[in-house]
């Protein structure tokens, strides 16, 4: 029986494209709209693992999947990089003088807001996925409108690309986690790299103690990413990603880590696959 992987969004989205190139091998793929939904049928057991999307080189991190994956419990099993090649895409016979709105993901928007500068006339609808958006013009063959999404989903969709690689850096490029409901176990290959999270206790230089611990125990820190406790004003937690050479390392620092903290959470212990 193949894997169940889930994704945010549709056949020919970069989740979707990811997702191919991760697994490497034949995996049934479970299309969800929301990362919450995704999170959600992780976590229920319909979906075996998923890939989401973490955090884009130009836009930025994407704050609330930090908290799904704390929320569901999720664990961080991989990683995985990939350059994002956003391209206009509309039905075929129609130029960009013509069009008069462009659908995609917020996220996709942002990366592109250089080229749609010079396009003013242009206005700009959030949708909730790339490839969704181009699938629904083809569908309905809708005129005078367009999608932002990969070259895959353009051919996937039979659309016409009216302009290619808008995004604004063109060394943009998006890290997605590879999560499942348990903890990764090493099968020969070496891991090195740790997703963790923790509260701190409300005491000054509390968060430089930590980091001094991190760096004394020969982590090198990759993100540090805080989010506010809900129920708990101008309280904060830390997301934080180490990449370490000896596992003995990490677990002395978590060791006291523990001692340090309200709440430490291991998010996950997976390969460092950094480009």
């Amino acid at each position: 029986m193949n894997k169940k992987i889930g994704i945010q969004g549709i056949k020919g989205s970069f989740h979707h494209l990811v997702a191919m190139d991760y697994y490497h091998k034949e995996v049934e793929v479970l299309e969800y709209l929301s990362f919450h939904e995704l999170a959600q049928k992780l976590a229920s057991k319909e979906a075996d693992e998923a890939v989401m999307a973490i955090e884009n080189s130009i836009a930025g991190s994407i704050l609330p999947n930090y908290a799904l994956i704390d929320e569901y419990n999720l664990k961080v099993i991989g990683e995985h990089y990939t350059p994002v090649n956003m391209n206009l895409m509309a039905l075929e016979g129609q130029k960009i003088e013509d069009i008069k709105k462009v659908f995609s993901h917020p996220m996709a928007l942002l990366q592109c807001k250089d080229f749609f500068k010079k396009h003013p006339h242009i206005k700009l609808i959030e949708d909730s996925d790339t490839a969704e958006a181009a699938k629904r013009i083809s569908e309905q063959e809708l005129k005078k409108t367009a999608a932002v999404a990969s070259p895959a989903a353009a051919e996937m969709y039979g659309l016409e690309i009216l302009a290619k690689e808008i995004h604004t850096i063109k060394s943009n490029a998006t890290r997605f986690l590879v999560l499942g409901r348990e903890q990764k176990k090493p099968n020969g290959e070496k891991l090195d790299k740790a997703s963790i999270k923790f509260d701190l206790k409300s005491e000054r230089g509390s968060l430089v103690s930590i980091l001094n611990i991190i760096r004394d125990c020969y982590l090198d820190m990759t993100k540090i990413q805080s989010l506010p406790v809900i129920d708990e004003p101008w309280k904060y937690s830390f997301f934080v990603d180490v990449i370490f050479e000896r596992p003995e390392d990490f677990q002395r620092a978590m060791d006291v880590l523990k001692l340090m903290t309200e709440e430490l959470k291991i998010l996950g212990i997976y390969k460092n696959n950094l480009i």
